[in-house]
């Protein structure tokens, strides 16, 4: 007679308590986002009850209105520009600082130095920096979306370094070895072997820097200030006055904004789990 073994099992109460509570600070602001995005300005009162209860009529005119007020498709258009631009050039710079920091720290002292000092620009905060910024990129004559692009690309290269270096010590060095022997050369060798090899990565990169661009306020605030050029997020602050909120059309303005990003980050998604799985692994 064969003895079946009965695992217990229990309900870890503490974390799916942790759980609850983590998804309820997300969906609520979410779910408070979409009810006063599609209510009318007369129909928002000061008590709560009135803020949760939803819409008397489902209307897209605050959509409209914030579209029209925030010259959407030029603002999005700007924004959707710096974004690609830097992901794109952020996966090609900074993969290659990586690979390059990456193979070649355990055998060099000055690759080990400049990581750590590549790294330790994460902890510089950035309201450090933004004066001197405005300065320099004012004297250098890019106070424009390509010297916000060239910010970027710096603020964002400790993290995507430190992540390359991480993933790569997961990539065999012996598949570089054999093409080596078989007359590649190093830069082949990369191109053709590593960089596919580090798609995950790739996708996590991406959408980490995406996120990131696509949200920032204060250095397109900073750096682009009367050139008559707005990202979304920058659009977005006329909604905020002295006197007040329109948290109608604000909210209707972000949801708008956030939807590009959304479908982004669910197209990588799978890739960024993979990407986060193999990273952690040795």
């Amino acid at each position: 007679m064969k003895q079946k073994n009965k695992v217990a099992q229990t309900t870890n109460w503490p974390l799916t308590i942790l759980l609850i509570v983590g998804c309820l600070t997300v969906i609520f602001p979410l779910y408070m986002a979409l009810v006063i995005a599609f209510k009318k300005p007369s129909e928002m009162t000061n008590d709560i009850a009135g803020a949760l209860s939803l819409p008397k009529s489902w209307s897209l005119e605050n959509f409209a209105e914030a579209m029209r007020v925030t010259d959407f498709w030029h603002s999005l258009g700007y924004s959707v520009m710096i974004t690609v631009v830097t992901v794109v050039l952020a996966i090609l710079i900074h993969s290659l600082a990586g690979y390059a920091i990456g193979r070649s720290m355990a055998k060099s002292k000055f690759y080990k130095v400049s990581y750590l000092y590549i790294v330790s620009g994460m902890f510089v905060p950035f309201a450090i920096l933004m004066m001197p910024l405005v300065k320099q990129t004012a004297q250098m004559g890019i106070d424009n979306w390509f010297g916000v692009i060239i910010c970027y690309l710096v603020f964002y290269m400790p993290m995507n370094v430190m992540l390359y270096s991480g993933y790569l010590k997961n990539i065999p060095i012996a598949l570089e070895e054999a093409a080596f022997v078989d007359g590649a050369t190093t830069w082949s060798t990369y191109w053709k072997i590593i960089f596919p090899i580090m798609t995950p990565m790739h996708a996590t990169v991406a959408v980490l820097t995406a996120l990131g661009t696509w949200n920032d306020v204060m250095t397109p605030l900073v750096i682009m200030s009367g050139t008559g050029v707005n990202t979304l997020p920058l659009a977005q602050l006329t909604f905020q006055t002295q006197f007040g909120t329109n948290y109608n059309l604000a909210f209707a303005s972000y949801l708008l904004a956030l939807l590009p990003i959304l479908i982004f980050y669910l197209v990588c998604q799978k890739q960024i789990i993979n990407g986060v799985v193999n990273g952690a692994v040795k």
